[in-house]
């Protein structure tokens, strides 16, 4: 290790670490030492691409051994303010993500405690520090714009995770702190262009009660006067056209910075006669997307698309934090603390004005979700993978059907709590067998339905396959009489419309040749066939269709490519009927399999109905909710080709081994060109899909919202229903704190 380079730690192994780790990666003056996650597994995750990372588990040991120079603090919000305390503290840099804390004050304090200890405190709030947005401010700041009147900054962009999960994060624990994740980029803007935010007026729009009983609010719309100017926030996180962007109107000329496409557009009136003004202004306007399109296309050919405007900007913001420390120059003040205490300021003044109708949105007590709720039949079950979209209707329907239902999660239970009690949640890691068996204790059946989440085949081996393998020999240690796993159907060669594929028929063949995801679990049932051949594995294999239903994605790639929330490259021509099924059909179906005496040993595909094709689909999604879906039918050709492309650019320019080659039959199979056979589903576990399509579209497309709109606000009143109200519950018993 080279002495002088900087030595950096990552305090958190979430979805943003990766995104700093490649930033770091970049700048020849820094080397990653260390990462630190309470997940151990997924700390050596990230490590694993900055070796030789050393994996830590606690800050305190990792700040202990003197390892580090200055660390990323990465965790959720609520952690920042201790953390990045106890860094400072210890004489170490400290470089945040957005927001910095949870009030100004906080802010305030870590930035005179950083004067007082020597060291550097920087904050990374992304889409500051973007070429476009370098141009805006020397245009305001050159007087070109001129004295501004009206301001409009907006985040409208779909937040998924409010319609299906995960329930958990932080983000969506109380109403207000959407403002502070989402909000932060907005009031970004205002403190750094402007400074200040008065006379603040805030209205809130397309309530949403998400499992857990938390009611957050779609579309907020923040007015106020900044710097003399009408100002307006637009907040909108239901499903639709993105449009990121900051527009200011001044005396001079009108200004649109794109921040989510790093594009600026500059418009004033044109010199030209009346006749040729109008054409020379829109000529005007199309020389500078043109050049801004050919310098951001460069860009991203050269990187291979790792520097997207949301990667450049923290690559940026990384470079001029490590450039001050190693030449002792005066931070960049976009990244400054002061900077970002005036941010979460404007956000603790905007939820004050929002505070009446926010504190509204705290609901009552959690109910049951089912009125046909059986009795206790004292059976417990272990569901892992229970927080996901398919595992929470899962959850329901066993603790309505009578069993105890133990989650297996790595953080809280997202809403799935009961006040009936039949659901806890175990705290734990899946590549710990003394959790896994713990887990288990007292357990008569497992329900494995996690999956991974990997980009290389070695990834899906550890921390997939490895991990099922693991979860199956904690199940025959604890002797459990039955341990079903959810499978895809992916694994099958789906590219051939003249073959009808049912249980019997093999896998592909060159499964080495398809994508990650459908070879990494068909690796996991061979896995798992092999315990049960060997060692009695009481094993049962369930493998769902493209499951739909509320609480489901709008934009599932099982049906599509998707461009946008409207916008979609269809598998092939789109025309076949596709193998549809709706997400509470498949928890009957797993639950049935988990009751029925002949299931152990069988395999069984849960596909409804033949009922629509991927034309089919669309058109009922925009005839419900009023909106035209543009699904563009593709030849699977295509796919093919810019999939070659990717793969030699990769190899040749990248220099990347372990890539997966090319394959169509594996884009074809995409199309899922084969008909399926659900009878033997339907006759051994007793199962009974949705068989009336009007009843299916209603429950699937109709039911599901998949837009996000509240009942106020629906395109056409009474054409789709707002999700349901799901109310608060006592705290669900924490099964490991008691074990």
């Amino acid at each position: 290790m080279n002495s002088e380079k900087i030595r950096v730690g990552l305090l958190g192994a979430g979805y943003i670490s990766s995104w700093h780790l490649n930033a770091l990666k970049r700048n020849s003056d820094v080397e990653v030492v260390a990462v630190c996650d309470l997940s151990e597994s997924a700390a050596h995750a990230i490590a694993a691409a900055a070796a030789p990372a050393k994996v830590y588990t606690a800050l305190d040991t990792m700040m202990a051994e003197g390892v580090c120079d200055a660390i990323h603090v990465l965790t959720p919000p609520n952690a920042h303010y201790a953390n990045a305390k106890d860094i400072i503290s210890a004489g170490a840099h400290v470089f945040l993500e957005k927001p910095a804390t949870l009030s100004a004050k906080e802010s305030n304090e870590l930035g005179e405690l950083a004067i007082k200890k020597g060291v550097q405190i920087g904050v990374n709030h992304n889409f500051l520090m973007l070429p476009s947005y370098d141009h805006l401010k020397r245009d305001i700041e050159s007087k070109r714009i001129g004295p501004i009147d009206t301001i409009e900054i907006n985040w409208q962009f779909p937040l998924a995770p409010l319609r299906s999960g995960p329930f958990g994060l932080w983000m969506l624990r109380q109403p207000g702190n959407i403002l502070f994740e989402i909000g932060s980029h907005l009031f970004a803007f205002v403190a750094d262009l402007f400074g200040e935010l008065s006379d603040i007026h805030v209205r809130l729009k397309n309530p949403i009660t998400i499992p857990g009983g938390v009611t957050h609010f779609q579309s907020w719309q923040i007015t106020g006067v900044s710097a003399g100017a009408n100002i307006t926030l637009n907040i909108s996180m239901t499903e639709g056209h993105d449009n990121r962007s900051v527009s200011l109107r001044g005396a001079g000329a009108a200004a649109k910075y794109d921040f989510a496409n790093d594009v600026y557009r500059y418009e004033q009136a044109p010199m030209n006669d009346i006749v040729i003004g109008p054409l020379a202004a829109q000529l005007n306007l199309a020389g500078q997307a043109l050049s801004t399109g050919c310098r951001n296309a460069v860009r991203q050919i050269i990187s291979l698309n790792s520097l997207s405007p949301y990667g450049l900007s923290i690559s940026r913001a990384v470079d001029a934090f490590y450039r001050a420390i190693s030449l002792s120059e005066v931070l960049d003040q976009r990244l400054s603390i002061s900077r970002a205490a005036s941010a979460t300021a404007l956000i603790e003044q905007t939820l004050d004005a929002a505070a009446e109708n926010v504190s509204q949105a705290q609901t009552d007590p959690i109910q049951s979700k089912s009125n046909n709720v059986a009795a206790e039949n004292g059976k417990t079950v272990l569901v892992i993978g229970g927080t996901g979209f398919i595992g929470r209707y899962l959850v329901t329907a066993l603790a309505d059907k009578g069993y105890h239902v133990r989650v297996f999660s790595r953080g809280k239970g997202g809403g799935l709590e009961r006040c009936d009690g039949r659901v806890s949640i175990y705290t734990g890691d899946l590549k710990s067998m003394d959790d896994l068996q713990s887990a288990m204790v007292g357990v008569t059946g497992v329900f494995h339905l996690a999956r991974a989440a990997e980009t290389s085949w070695e990834g899906y081996l550890e921390n997939d396959v490895a991990v099922t393998k693991g979860i199956g020999e904690a199940a025959l240690s604890k002797n459990v009489e039955r341990f079903i796993y959810t499978g895809t159907i992916d694994s099958y060669d789906a590219s051939q419309a003249d073959r009808i594929i049912n249980e019997d028929t093999p896998f592909d063949e060159n499964l080495e040749q398809r994508n990650l995801y459908a070879r990494s679990k068909a690796a996991c049932e061979e896995t798992l066939k092999i315990l049960s051949t060997e060692k009695k594995l009481p094993l049962t294999i369930v493998r769902p269709g493209i499951v739909i239903g509320r609480g489901g994605p709008l934009q599932h790639w099982g049906i599509a490519m998707w461009r946008g929330a409207t916008a979609c490259k269809l598998w092939g021509d789109g025309k076949n009927i596709l193998p549809f099924v709706l997400a509470d059909d498949v928890a009957d179906g797993l639950v049935n399999s988990l009751e029925a005496p002949g299931a152990v040993g069988k395999s069984y595909n849960l596909i409804g109905e033949p009922m629509l094709s991927a034309v089919d689909y669309f058109a009922a999604v925009s005839e419900v909710n009023r909106v035209s879906v543009r699904a563009k039918p593709t030849p699977i050709w295509t796919y093919f080709l810019v999939d070659i492309v990717k793969y030699w650019a990769k190899r040749l320019l990248a220099k990347k081994s372990g890539l997966t080659k090319p394959s169509f039959r594996d884009w074809k199979s995409r199309a899922q060109l084969s008909p399926y056979d659900n009878s033997r589903a339907k006759t051994e576990l007793e199962w009974n899909p949705e068989a009336d399509p009007d009843q299916f579209v209603k429950r699937g497309i109709v039911d599901a919202n998949l837009f996000g709109y509240s009942s106020g606000d629906l395109p056409d009143e009474g054409m789709c229903e707002a999700l349901p109200q799901v109310d608060d519950a006592k705290p669900a018993p924490d099964f490991k704190a008691s074990a």
